[in-house]
């Protein structure tokens, strides 16, 4: 049993994770992460990431979910695939927009075109990010995001 408690103590020490999650702010902690993609394993591993390294993270499987529980004024900072079926994360930007509700949005892509990328950063994207993702990076950027 203890050789096993070793082990997981090992695994946090070795995590990309662990060396940052000290310096986050006291400001970024408690503010909710949404993280919106339609690949349920993508949405649980980057939930599980952002918890990881102190943040509250809550999934949701489309643009459409996420509109429908109204959590704007909870949400710090949103985490987007943007291709999604249904309404893209480009369509959840404008809306956002429209309602003018200024959350930062850090869009993920596996295929998105240098168009795209300049459309979204140019409607105030935080990031555009390209999977396989950068952990560090992205922890980064949620928490500069939260900080805004």
């Amino acid at each position: 049993m203890s050789s096993r408690v070793q082990l997981v103590r090992f695994r946090f020490r070795s995590s990309p994770v662990a060396p940052y999650a000290q310096h986050w702010s006291r400001r970024t902690r408690g503010k909710l992460v949404a993280v919106i993609d339609d690949d349920v394993s993508m949405q649980e591993s980057l939930c599980n990431l952002v918890e990881s390294a102190g943040f509250v993270a809550r999934c949701f499987g489309s643009a459409e979910e996420f509109l429908e529980y109204d959590l704007h004024g909870e949400v710090g900072c949103l985490i987007a695939e943007i291709q999604m079926p249904g309404m893209s994360g480009l369509e959840l930007q404008a809306r956002l927009k429209e309602e003018r509700c200024n959350i930062p949005i850090i869009f993920i892509t596996s295929n998105g075109s240098a168009r795209l990328r300049i459309q979204a950063m140019r409607e105030g994207a935080v990031e555009f990010l390209r999977k396989p993702l950068d952990h560090q990076l992205l922890l980064e950027t949620v928490r500069a995001a939260l900080d805004m």
